[in-house]
């Protein structure tokens, strides 16, 4: 009796194993396929190899690498591009899977999706960020001129960073609210005028009685309230 359950058991597993290689998007498919290639639905060993999986060796069989962004898989120009800047032909390496799930389900979420690796970049383009990436219509990024890298890092675009020393150090005295130096949160401009002994008639004879006629961006020589005429410029000038 024993024997029998045995070999029920194993014509089962038989039966299961034939379905998956016959069937196998009903016995092992973790959801529909995207729009792009719902055609291939009956058609899993187009993108996957028997037991070893999807490799990126059968995705350029369709995608040629240098086409991505810009053309079709049948080599027509696309009309509406999908992103930005055509980035695939700056990867170091072919490896699809790294960023493309091609199945829809099961839902993916935020923590399930895989994210892109800046890493796969070639070291150029990693620090060209706007080549893919636009910046924000905000104050802050108004006058950014790219340098993401100020305040960004690549693997974490969240939370940002920005080291206020490297332009001015707010001191005990000068630590106040944004406001006081960028009026209407327009960051920018800045003025240090208005602010205790600070006026406009003041600096300009402090500056013209040292020989200096340009004196309305402060920054440019002064980095700190203790820097001396001349300092702020130097260490400004090395780390620019």
């Amino acid at each position: 009796m024993r024997r029998w359950v045995l070999l029920l058991i194993a014509a089962n597993l038989m039966v299961l194993v034939a379905l998956t290689f016959v069937y196998p998007q009903f016995m092992v498919s973790p959801g529909a396929l995207i729009p792009a290639h719902v055609e291939l639905t009956t058609n899993c060993f187009a993108c996957h190899a028997p037991l070893r999986g999807a490799s990126s060796t059968r995705c350029t069989t369709c995608h040629a690498t240098a086409d991505i962004g810009l053309r079709t898989t049948k080599g027509l120009p696309l009309v509406r591009p999908v992103a930005k800047t055509a980035f695939h032909q700056q990867l170091i390496a072919q490896d699809c899977m790294a960023c493309h799930s091609d199945h829809e389900g099961p839902k993916l979420t935020g923590h399930s999706r895989k994210a892109f690796s800046h890493a796969l970049l070639r070291p150029a383009s990693r620090e060209s960020c706007e080549s893919c990436h636009t910046a924000p219509k905000t104050a802050v990024h108004s006058d950014a001129k790219a340098r993401c890298s100020q305040c960004h890092a690549q693997d974490h675009w969240k939370p940002a960073t920005f080291d206020h020393a490297k332009l001015f150090v707010l001191d005990r005295d000068h630590n106040v609210a944004c406001v006081t130096c960028h009026a209407n949160s327009d960051y920018k401009k800045y003025t240090c005028y208005g602010c205790h002994e600070h006026t406009p008639d003041k600096v300009r004879r402090e500056h013209v009685k040292e020989g200096i006629q340009t004196f309305e961006n402060c920054v440019k020589c002064h980095r700190s309230a203790h820097d001396k005429p001349g300092e702020g410029r130097e260490r400004g000038r090395r780390r620019d």
